[in-house]
């Protein structure tokens, strides 16, 4: 053999081997992509909020990116539905390598499958800090950026750690999310169950009905359970609705009358980053920073 043909047959190995991405984990088991994607369409924001810690820019997005950091991507990116319906018109168009829905947006797995192989990143609950990590670690196998994932897998760890050393002999907390005038709590097991499960937070209410929705309570609830603390998701805050915010929403005197809003232990937490891109690594390290900066201040 030449060295041409040496040459050629090396090229083509190599082409062969660079060609194929990786098996990855999904919300659905494991998937085998075939060749790194170079035009991706992503639906859910956690995954755009991970991707984009690693340098990926997808080139399709829903309509509202909610967190004010990920805005800037849409000028490079085509608008390809909204966070629960793809357009299939505008992917078709847009014809991507690959989609990403997740959570809100997967139940339109089977429609999008329709134009592009797609992927369910879904993640939730108490397991939300390695589910987060496993699909940041999938993400840098799929695009050759595993120095770059394992980074940021390095820095949440730190949070995590700066996060529950803060908590640490504080006290129980309660979290609870206000939708205008109602109220619901969450506790372990639940969607935003990971905080008392990745920190040690012990909770103020043990067994808060874990649902998707959260248990919808009163403020003689929140009154009765006295929380040393009390972390606040704002849901009209996190969509932009519009509806009465969570300062108004709490403050009456049964809630004045707990341990949390006497100490002024009550922790607006980043909204957006905690309720729609919970699992993006950028946004958990929003939320754990903001904790943590609550919780070292206490006295």
């Amino acid at each position: 053999m030449n060295l041409g043909m040496i040459a050629a047959a090396a090229a083509f190995a190599f082409s062969a081997l660079s060609a194929h991405a990786a098996d990855i984990n999904t919300a659905k088991g494991p998937v085998t992509i075939a060749r790194t994607p170079e035009r991706i369409a992503v639906f859910d924001i956690a995954a755009i909020d991970t991707l984009d810690r690693i340098g990926i820019k997808p080139a399709g997005v829903p309509e509202n990116l909610y967190l004010s950091p990920l805005k800037t991507l849409k000028q490079d990116a085509e608008v390809v539905g909204d966070l629960f319906e793809p357009d299939l018109e505008a992917l078709s168009v847009l014809s991507p390598d690959l989609i990403i829905v997740g959570g809100r947006s997967s139940t339109k797995a089977d429609a999008a499958a329709r134009v592009a192989q797609t992927i369910d990143m879904t993640m939730d609950g108490d397991d939300l800090v390695a589910e987060a990590k496993e699909r940041l670690a999938a993400y840098g196998a799929l695009f050759g950026k595993q120095v770059e994932a394992e980074r940021a897998a390095g820095e949440l760890d730190e949070q995590i750690k700066a996060a529950k050393a803060a908590v640490a002999g504080k006290g129980k907390a309660l979290i609870i999310m206000t939708n205008g005038p109602k109220v619901t709590a969450y506790g372990p097991g639940s969607r935003f169950g990971w905080v008392h499960a990745a920190l040690g937070l012990p909770p103020a209410v043990p067994d808060v009905r874990a649902a998707d929705h959260g248990e919808a309570i009163s403020f003689e609830f929140i009154s009765k359970a006295n929380p040393d603390w009390l972390l606040v998701l704002d849901r009209a805050s996190a969509i932009g609705s519009g509806e009465q915010g969570a300062k108004a929403t709490l403050d009456n005197e049964l809630v004045a009358q707990t341990t949390a809003w006497k100490k002024g232990q009550v922790v607006y937490l980043p909204a957006a980053e905690f309720y729609i891109a919970a699992g993006g690594i950028q946004s958990m390290q929003r939320v754990l920073a903001a904790i943590a900066e609550a919780f070292a201040a206490a006295r």
